[in-house]
């Protein structure tokens, strides 16, 4: 019996046996051997099939899945991409070769063992596959199981708001480098491990940007090096978007995120494109970060009963589910996002947060960037045990960082869709970026970090205005809790630091100060606009 039966009560009425073929040999369509493990029940003829196609090996924690897949009745063809765990063919990053999905398609429908019926599961990178599945029709195809995913790659994950996802970047690149070191030492792997922080953090400094694969890995990594010579308009990021796969998905999709992951944005954005074009679609986001919510009784239950019910040719639940933080419990919705108000909460002076337009003749709020001692991120969409929602009271007593709190809520006020901020801001050079940071903070004094975002401006001007979308949320600000909204123009190593200089980001050397200003007049109405939801209980 597999650890995420025992652990979630998700065994199924018959528990089937369970045979392993191991290193399957399956030919892409230019050649190239790929390997997969083969995971089927004895005792059921023909059963539906899972395919889970990704680049992290097999033989470690992941096999959980296929495994729980087959006690309950499915055949399972877990695949490693080529490139990776001895799969034949170069790994080259987020662009994944089509000869692999077209010889593994022709392939499968060969075997005598295919019943002709098809689901597709994975998280993060395993879900990214499922996306370009999505570039041939598959009439087999019954529904796809999309964990922290998106169909796009470049624009949201990269380069969200046009700022480089640094910290989450280099993270995958470690990842993936201490991956392909399999065939090191004991000793070797071990050291790794103890140095890699260090490293990681050393690296996220390098200047320039494009010896940071040195400094973390000893070698080059040739896809981290694209990603930062090519800007977020670049044709190269073409060969990473499958968002025009939307019309060729299966008739039910199932998409699970977190709040505090990096690809919701996307995510939402693919459930929307789903959904127009006439899909089944489940959503359902948790309380937790990137890859962590398929090991959740919620995510696993729901998920399993999808599956379940299109395969067994029933209609598979749709509708959104959302966890509310604040409030601690789960809802459900007829869509994503609700119907709701937006409503700014403006900035004041003295550092004042207010449902009320601030009034005349109120100075700016300032501080000064150094992005030779950039303002760190605390908590939020990173990569690793960092991530999630953290004590911000330390970074907020950095000079770098403005703070705007409202006063005690006389009551509670539940929000639940996107957030946007909008700021006027003046600086003394072009080349800036502006970062806002929704708080909760506690009766205690405890700021919590909710959502953020980020935007880079470059267009010279005086007064400019910086658009800002946050992630999106659902959370209640409880009665006697505060609202906060951080101002600064860095989250490093989150987001790489803006040098100041326009130079080229991957060859930047020289790093320059700035100074800012913040207006909140009625001719400047700086605010943070919050979706306020009223059909929550």
């Amino acid at each position: 019996m597999t650890l995420l039966s025992r652990l979630f009560g998700v065994r199924p009425a018959i528990r089937h046996p369970v045979h392993l073929r191991r290193d399957v040999e399956i030919p892409a369509a230019d050649g190239v051997r790929l390997l997969a493990s083969h995971y089927y029940p004895v005792d059921v003829d023909r059963p539906p099939l899972v395919l889970l196609r990704s680049p992290y090996g097999r033989g470690n924690a992941l096999d959980q899945l296929p495994k729980l897949l087959a006690e309950r009745g499915y055949q399972v063809l877990y695949q490693s991409l080529r490139g990776t765990a001895g799969s034949g063919g170069r790994f080259d990053g987020f662009t994944i070769d089509p000869a692999d999905a077209d010889g593994t398609l022709s392939w499968l429908r060969a075997q005598p063992w295919f019943g002709g019926v098809l689901a597709t599961w994975g998280a993060s990178y395993l879900g990214y596959t499922q996306w370009e599945l999505a570039g041939r029709e598959i009439p087999e195809w019954k529904i796809a199981l999309i964990q922290d995913a998106p169909a796009e790659f470049g624009y949201r994950f990269m380069y969200p708001g046009g700022a480089f996802a640094l910290g989450n970047a280099l993270g995958w690149v470690q990842i993936v480098d201490r991956m392909f070191a399999g065939g090191y030492s004991v000793t070797r792997q071990l050291l790794s491990m103890i140095t890699a922080a260090r490293r990681l953090s050393e690296a996220t400094l390098a200047l320039p940007l494009n010896e940071a694969d040195l400094v973390l890995t000893g070698h080059r990594v040739p896809w981290f090096r694209e990603w930062i010579e090519h800007n977020p308009d670049d044709p190269y990021w073409a060969r990473m978007d499958h968002r025009a796969n939307v019309a060729r998905m299966p008739p039910a999709v199932h998409l699970q995120g977190g709040w505090d992951d990096f690809f919701l944005p996307g995510m939402l954005a693919d459930h929307a494109a789903l959904r127009a074009a006439g899909r089944r679609v489940r959503l359902l986001i948790g309380p937790w970060g990137h890859g962590r919510g398929l090991y959740t009784r919620h995510g696993l239950r729901d998920a399993l009963a999808a599956l379940d019910a299109a395969l067994l040719g029933e209609h598979p639940p749709s509708g959104v589910r959302l966890f509310v933080t604040g409030a601690d419990r789960w809802t459900e919705l007829a869509e994503w996002p609700p119907p709701h108000e937006p409503t700014p909460w403006h900035l004041h002076a003295g550092g004042r947060l207010s449902d009320e337009l601030a009034p005349d003749g109120m100075p700016p709020s300032r501080y000064r960037y150094d992005p030779g001692d950039p303002t760190p991120a605390v908590g939020g969409t990173a990569v690793g045990l960092s991530a999630g929602r953290k004590d911000n009271r330390r970074i907020e007593a950095r000079p770098d960082v403005l703070t705007f709190t409202s006063d005690p809520l006389p009551h509670d006020i539940d929000v639940i869709g996107p957030v946007r901020a909008h700021l006027h801001a003046r600086s003394s050079i072009p080349h800036v970026d502006y970062f806002t940071r929704l708080c909760d903070v506690s009766p205690r004094g405890r700021s919590t970090n909710l959502c953020d975002g980020i935007v880079r401006l470059s267009e010279p001007g005086d007064v400019r205005t910086a658009d800002i979308e946050l992630w999106p949320l659902a959370h209640r600000f409880a009665r006697g809790h505060r609202i906060r909204l951080q101002v600064s123009s860095g989250a490093h190593p989150r987001f790489g630091r803006n040098p100041g200089t326009g130079e080229s980001l991957a060859t930047a050397r020289d790093l320059r100060p700035s100074s800012h200003e913040i207006f909140h007049d009625p001719d400047h109405p700086s605010a943070i606009w919050l979706p306020v939801f009223s059909g929550a209980s």
